[in-house]
């Protein structure tokens, strides 16, 4: 069982990170202002800690939320996800530190408004399940809690190539700070 779920983390983290190296090459050659101001922050996503309830079941506690502060538990993969809202609309979303951009799919695009005459899918992305092609836009809001960021950067790429919203350093560099610590993620505006 446990490996079947390494299994499976893995894929994901390999699926994660060959789609963002491709975007992130695709604009780097055609569109290299994209990159400018980017910082590479980094937080340590492998200390989590997971809190368990008696029947061994994890145990997700709510989010913390204060004012323009966030806190979230990591989840029995170790992944810290939340309750967004992007463009005004209720969103789950992955924290992904890893990823370069936003990442949301097509389905969850058109959600929000976007239609196929905004949604030009001309970069070429290799994932593990094969090449696919993402757009560009431009999401005029991302909120978790009392955070609001404006005018961030996101990639839609195709329904079958991507499951999950991923939020991205497209985000978090927009915030004053981020940390890890005692299997939480605190985020701070």
């Amino acid at each position: 069982m446990k490996l079947g779920l390494y299994r499976k983390d893995f894929c994901f983290m390999l699926v994660r990170t060959v789609i963002f190296a491709s975007i992130a090459a695709a604009l780097a050659t055609q569109v290299p202002s994209f990159f400018a101001g980017t910082g590479q922050q980094t937080a340590d996503l492998l200390s989590a800690n997971y809190v368990s309830t008696e029947d061994g079941k994890p145990a997700v506690p709510a989010p913390a939320y204060g004012g323009n502060k966030i806190r979230l538990q990591a989840d029995a993969q170790g992944h810290y996800t939340g309750s967004f809202k992007i463009n005004g609309k209720p969103v789950q979303g992955l924290i992904d530190t890893g990823a370069t951009y936003v990442a949301l799919n097509e389905t969850l695009a058109r959600r929000l408004g976007y239609t196929a005459n905004q949604l030009d899918f001309r970069y070429g992305v290799n994932t593990a399940n094969g090449q696919t092609k993402a757009a560009h836009v431009m999401l005029d809001r991302v909120e978790i809690g009392g955070i609001r960021v404006r005018d961030v950067e996101a990639f839609v790429l195709r329904d079958d190539a991507l499951t999950t919203t991923l939020v991205g350093m497209s985000f978090l560099q927009k915030l004053a700070s981020y940390s890890v610590a005692d299997g939480s993620l605190s985020l701070k505006q």
